[in-house]
């Protein structure tokens, strides 16, 4: 990524900042690449065109852009401000504030980053990092975690005295910085008092299930949908909410509790604390038959909801085992009609 980025930027003034010269230092892979340059929008419309990359404005307020790769890395285009000086000055955390010139050379870290890297602390970069920012207030419970650092107690003083701001960013930076906190990290916001405002518990399974989607509903419950979600995590997330375990595991139970929640059964007993029956829903999903008894238009009834009652009794009656073959779906039809 550098070396393309290099040759777009030959003899202009450029850095690396950021996230990129804190991953290198520690020795993780690199897979978002933040430039500070003085024409970003420029600079990605031509990296862009080199790499077939997708190029899309970050921030319209401060001039950002991003180009995502086909292979999921993304490459940041931010406004230089007069000098790097003051370009640094606006970085949330020291570990975040340190550059080096695109072409290469020293290290440039006013802030001592490198020495909280070697601390492994997060520390704010001044006083007013939450106030300018207030995604940043999850942002360093998210580095903390991935990490494995902690916040120094000056920087937890700013943060416990901003949590309120904490619902202040729009709602997609909000979730985007949820989907990667993991128990350790909701157990975090809790203790910090930022899960709260909001309005997450953490009365929920959150730790049953190693899945993003799973801890949002779990710690969020139906406040979930106040959050820009998918409709594919709304659905989940209802169905989960909705799920209430299996009697035991006859076949007609198991029938029930999957009618209510698949594709997500196994994700439901987790759920609610049910897991003891989860060899049995697998089982009872390997034995699925490959073709329906009857179809809706064999069953000789008007159109109208009578017929999808119907179909769910014959595919009940038959996971029951009470019926096997199509004539005796056609006589549970006739007593049913």
């Amino acid at each position: 990524m550098v070396d393309l980025v290099r040759q777009i930027l030959a003899g202009e003034e450029a850095w690396v900042v950021g996230g990129a010269i804190r991953d290198e230092l520690l020795g993780r892979p690199i897979v978002d690449l933040d430039v500070a340059c003085r024409e970003p929008e420029r600079s990605a419309g031509a990296y862009a065109r080199r790499t077939s990359g997708a190029p899309f404005a970050l921030s319209e307020r401060h001039g950002a852009w991003r180009v995502a790769l086909d292979d999921g890395r993304t490459v940041d285009f931010t406004p230089l401000r007069a000098t790097i000086e003051e370009d640094l000055a606006t970085r949330d955390f020291a570990l975040n504030a340190i550059a080096r010139r695109l072409q290469g050379g020293e290290l440039f870290d006013p802030y001592s980053g490198v020495e909280d890297l070697e601390a492994r602390a997060i520390r704010a970069v001044g006083s007013t990092v939450f106030e300018d920012d207030p995604l940043r207030l999850l942002r360093a419970v998210r580095l903390e975690q991935e990490l494995g650092f902690r916040i120094d107690s000056r920087t937890e003083e700013l943060l416990r005295a901003s949590v309120e701001r904490v619902r202040a960013p729009a709602g997609e930076r909000i979730l985007g910085e949820l989907v990667r906190l993991g128990p350790n990290g909701f157990r975090r916001l809790d203790e910090l008092g930022l899960l709260s405002p909001l309005g997450g518990s953490l009365n929920g399974p959150y730790g049953a299930l190693d899945e993003p989607g799973f801890r949002l509903v779990a710690v969020f419950g139906e406040r979930l949908e106040r959050l820009p979600i998918s409709n594919e995590l709304r659905r989940y997330g209802r169905t989960l909410l909705r799920a209430r375990p299996p009697a035991d595991d006859s076949p007609r139970e198991l029938h029930r509790f999957r009618r209510a929640t698949e594709p997500w059964a196994l994700e439901a007993l987790a759920f609610v604390a049910a897991r003891e029956h989860a060899g049995a829903v697998k089982l009872a999903r390997e034995r699925d038959p490959a073709e329906p008894l009857l179809r809706g238009d064999e069953l000789g009834l008007a159109p109208g909801p009578v017929i999808s009652r119907v179909l769910e009794a014959i595919e009940e009656e038959r996971a029951a085992g009470t019926i096997s073959t199509r004539s005796e779906a056609l006589e549970l039809v006739r007593r049913l009609a």
